[in-house]
């Protein structure tokens, strides 16, 4: 490739700070341009790391576009403006790496994704723990028989928000702003890869292949959105149940569990390390390495490398968002099931990381493994 490719990136604070970095990465290997940044507020030249130059800046995306004539546009903006950033892309012919979630309601994610086609643009959808190679490996391993019958795949995630994690925007732990679906909870941001990793290896990514999604939203914090929560989305090959919290009381890596009849295969999508283990064997520890989303999508474009998360094979999880959207509003945990940690200006639920490990464990939801303060589950189709 001679040219390297002209890209925008569109929300370049918070986690746009590691799209910036992962753009000199490759901007230093001569893949990609970093040609404009598209904030509010223009970054000042220390916010710019170190060899990406002096980008061009404006808060108007389309005029941006223009201006820069880029191939590429990463957008890593507020939920509620994604579908509409990601057709201001489309109808300019620039392709998208759009981050997840990637809308916050199942008809904006269908009017971004037919927008997209009928565009005729190409649009990946950012859930990084997919581009890992332990996601082909396990897939693999499942349909060689590895560890018998697949049952059912369970996920786990407990981590630790402190209240500043709240306050860092004003979308920050809401289920709607001004009278806009916004759906920031535990499964459907931080903890989505779980979700979308779980749907992956059971090969049931796609919205007609769930049958029915059951719910228990909670929250320990004081916000609108959910803070420790389970999902079971019921499809033709078996459960999807993944339980986390961002109130956990020893914080760890999160996972994925494929359980069969004859083993099971621990994905920690973060680390893309498995360990399986299966009747008469001993237990395998693999680690993978893992393709770059945005330079997959580089590679799509320039050289026809097949694309790894087109918006349709995340049709399973906005499923989920859009369960989670219609439910009742996240339920508030008691005084008594919380506790406030001084130091670290945060919320704990006792017990919850053994909660958590449970579900992932048995496939249950929190009210059938006897959670005291676990509302009755809400079903959804």
């Amino acid at each position: 490739m001679s040219t390297p490719v002209p890209i925008v990136l569109a929300g370049a604070r918070g986690h746009g700070r590691w799209h910036l970095d992962n753009i000199r990465r490759l901007q230093d290997k001569g893949v990609v341009r970093l040609a404009g940044i598209c904030e509010l507020t223009p970054l000042t030249g220390d916010e710019v790391p170190e060899g990406l130059g002096a980008p061009l800046q404006s808060a108007d995306f389309g005029a941006l576009l223009d201006r820069t004539d880029a191939r590429i546009a990463v957008i890593c903006t507020p939920i509620p403006t994604h579908t509409d950033l990601a057709l201001t892309a489309a109808d300019r012919g620039v392709h998208i790496l759009l981050e997840k979630p990637p809308a916050p309601s199942y008809d904006e994610f269908r009017r971004m994704a037919d927008g997209v086609a009928k565009a005729a643009v190409v649009c990946q959808i950012g859930f990084q723990s997919l581009g890992s190679h332990a996601v082909p490996a396990i897939r693999e391993l499942i349909e060689e028989g590895a560890i018998g019958q697949i049952t059912g795949v369970g996920g786990g995630g407990a981590w630790a928000r402190d209240e500043a994690y709240y306050r860092r925007a004003p979308w920050a732990g809401r289920r709607r702003l001004n009278g806009v679906d916004v759906v920031d909870g535990v499964l459907t941001n931080p903890l989505a890869h779980a979700v979308a990793t779980g749907l992956a290896l059971l090969g049931t990514t796609r919205a007609e292949d769930v049958t029915g999604i059951e719910t228990e939203l909670l929250r320990a914090n004081d916000i609108e959105s959910d803070d420790t929560s389970c999902v079971r989305v019921s499809t033709a090959k078996g459960p999807v149940t993944v339980a986390a919290t961002l109130c956990a009381e020893d914080p760890g890596e999160p996972y994925v569990l494929v359980h069969g009849d004859r083993g099971r295969i621990t994905f920690w999508y973060k680390q893309d390390r498995i360990l399986l283990q299966r009747a008469g064997h001993g237990p395998q520890e693999i680690e993978y390495d893992r393709t770059d989303l945005l330079g997959n999508l580089v590679d799509h474009l320039t050289i026809g490398a097949p694309l790894l998360v087109e918006p349709d094979a995340t049709g399973a999880f906005m499923k989920v968002v859009e369960a989670i959207r219609l439910a009742d509003d996240p339920v508030a945990l008691p005084a008594g099931a919380w506790q406030l940690l001084p130091g670290e200006n945060r919320r704990v639920v006792p017990g919850i990381d053994g909660l958590v490990d449970a579900a992932a464990d048995t496939l249950a939801l929190y009210s059938e493994l006897g959670a005291p303060w676990a509302p009755p589950k809400q079903g959804s189709t």
